[in-house]
């Protein structure tokens, strides 16, 4: 058979292949209009969608006009990029926390809106990374204050859809908002899922879906986990003045959305290639959530059982599962500009590491070097939280391996420093960023 960690990092490379634009956009090229076409995008997969819509474009409609511009996170360019001409501009901002280009790009994409005919055409290319990417703050909400409700969010342990909530309601291009903008053009969204369920309103925060989520929940959740705003905005949060246009707002619009890949297609790849191989492959499900080492000790659970001969899972097989796992990080107090403060006044060492890392952490424990039990679990945009990292890999050898070489594990997990952990074992999982993005891959094989 396949050495393990060679045919856990094939599955690994098919399930971000299923997703990758280059073979996707093709099938979803519009008409063009009467008047001009448009592209607009956001998120890690947006400069790879513009090429590969530029080109399928270019292909079929040669003399059709097309212009428009992408921001993606700095470093996410593919290798070719700076020698193709692109008559698509692309912008770089700061991702998982926005900054000042981020505000640039939004700005941008609203003042094209205001050139827009009904005549037009905007084709809106969004996928998981957006929220930060596009982020233009409500009046009364500079971009310090934002960026701190963004770490706080990111260190509190909310989920997707909670945060994506807050951030639309204090947004101003967000949650429904460039939709507006962008009548009275028609307007079709194409999608790369990143988010538990596939709902287009989550995925980068929905800039052109109608939103149903409301400013009484956005308020629940910042009080929940204790995210203070400036009081001005906080009360026009409380009594609504914030509210997102709902759908009854688009009745008479010509908008279009479309989910063109998602975790399910991915796994499902990885899936129909593990059978190629020979190895029984069983999906789990396609949107875990929760925190990474409670979804790790499930897992490890289900493989310690399976490699015992028990249970549903008949060996060899492969377990495989996605979605979006969260890190809370201790201590949970965090200062309104979003540093995080021990009791003491100590200075709290930054984790190092993300979901994917956090999850293999949890596995080798729980699994305890049981034989026959491999594992790999990392993002398939190639960069897992703040390692530099897609994810990590664990084998019947990673606790002997620690402890030949000094390390603790407990040590790291209390730290949240799964990096330097699986760096130090050489057993980090490294592809820089893939131009995709749908969500979690894990993988545990069982022989």
């Amino acid at each position: 058979m396949i050495e393990p960690f060679e045919f856990l990092e094939q599955l690994f490379q098919v399930a971000v292949e299923r997703a990758a634009p280059a073979t996707l956009l093709a099938a979803h090229l519009p008409v063009p209009p009467k008047g001009n076409t448009w592209v607009l995008g956001a998120g890690k997969a947006s400069v790879s969608m513009a090429m590969a819509f530029e080109a399928a474009w270019d292909a079929a409609f040669p003399s059709a006009p097309l212009s428009g511009v992408v921001v993606a996170p700095y470093g996410h360019l593919p290798e070719s990029f700076l020698a193709e001409t692109s008559r698509i501009e692309v912008m770089q901002a700061s991702h998982p926390v926005p900054d000042q280009r981020s505000i640039d790009a939004a700005q941008k994409m609203l003042g094209l809106a205001k050139r827009l005919t009904k005549d037009d055409l905007v084709v809106v290319l969004i996928s998981g990374g957006g929220s930060s990417l596009l982020c233009l703050p409500i009046e009364g909400l500079t971009l310090e204050d934002k960026q701190g409700v963004n770490r706080a969010l990111l260190q509190s342990g909310a989920s997707i859809d909670e945060m994506n909530i807050v951030r639309k309601h204090l947004s101003q291009i967000k949650g429904g908002r460039l939709l507006q903008a962008l009548q009275p053009a028609e307007v079709l969204t194409l999608c790369i899922s990143d988010v538990p369920g596939d709902d287009p309103q989550i995925i980068a925060s929905g800039p052109t879906v109608p939103d149903q989520s409301t400013s009484r929940q956005a308020c629940d959740i910042l009080q929940h986990y204790g995210i203070a705003l400036p009081k001005a905005v906080k009360d026009a949060l409380a009594v609504g003045e914030l509210e997102t246009p709902k759908a009854e707002s688009f009745k008479h619009s010509r908008h279009q959305v479309r989910v063109i890949a998602c975790p399910n297609d991915a796994l499902n790849a990885a899936a129909a290639h593990a059978k190629r191989l020979g190895i029984e492959p069983y999906l789990l499900a396609d949107d875990v959530q929760g925190e990474s080492k409670d979804v790790a000790m499930v897992h490890a659970s289900l493989a310690r059982y399976a490699a015992q001969g028990m249970g549903p899972f008949k060996k060899p097989c492969v377990l495989l599962s996605g979605g979006e796992t969260t890190v809370t990080i201790e201590p949970k107090s965090v200062s309104f500009r979003g540093e995080p403060c021990a009791e003491d006044g100590r200075e709290v060492r930054a984790a190092r590491g993300g979901r994917a890392g956090e999850f293999c952490l949890a596995l080798a424990k729980g699994l305890n070097a049981t034989p026959g039990v491999w594992a790999l679990a990392a993002d398939t945009d190639g960069i897992d939280g703040s390692s530099s990292a897609a994810g990590a890999r664990v084998g019947p050898h990673t606790l002997s391996k620690a402890k030949a070489l000094g390390l603790n594990v407990n040590d790291h997990a209390t730290r949240h420093d799964s990096h330097g952990f699986f760096s130090a074992l050489s057993d980090l999982v490294v592809t820089g960023p893939t131009l995709t993005n749908v969500n979690d891959f894990r993988a545990i094989l069982i022989v």
